[in-house]
């Protein structure tokens, strides 16, 4: 990889690339997801609607080497919607140098030009590559996340 990385909405002909990087997001999780939900994403991500997700890539050297999924919503304890970044992902070998952090900061644009105060986000304990980036990037929040069994 030897130019800079541009991070950009996600467009109509990322489709098979984007789900490339999805794919291996969603295993590093240990996750399958059928090909229905892989196209109810993306065409959401592509929507005008405010309210579906969003997506940015970072793209090198012609490549998408990064991913970031988001969303805005309402939360009761404040006025301004908040953005709750879901997914990011960048390739092996892109790691380290510094993708993430401008996939993230590129949320964090987002937000502040839609208004909303806050972004925030979860990973697994153990993520413990990702969380270095996280630990430099945002702030540990102190809540633990139930879901219905």
């Amino acid at each position: 990889m030897t130019s800079d990385v541009q991070i950009r909405p996600l467009r109509a002909d990322d489709r098979q690339a984007w789900g490339a990087l999805w794919r291996d997001y969603l295993a590093f999780y240990e996750t399958e997801l059928p090909q229905e939900i892989y196209d109810s994403s993306f065409e959401r991500m592509l929507s005008d609607d405010p309210t579906e997700f969003s997506g940015f890539v970072a793209e090198q050297d012609g490549q998408l080497v990064g991913l970031v999924h988001f969303l805005f919503h309402r939360h009761g304890w404040k006025i301004e919607n908040v953005c709750y970044l879901q997914d990011l992902y960048a390739v092996p070998e892109s790691r380290g140098t510094g993708i993430g952090r401008k996939l993230i900061e590129a949320v964090y644009v987002e937000a502040d030009r839609r208004g909303a105060p806050s972004v925030y986000w979860l990973t697994q304990e153990f993520n413990h590559t990702a969380r270095q980036l996280y630990d430099r990037i945002g702030k540990l929040s102190p809540f633990i996340k139930y879901q219905r069994p």
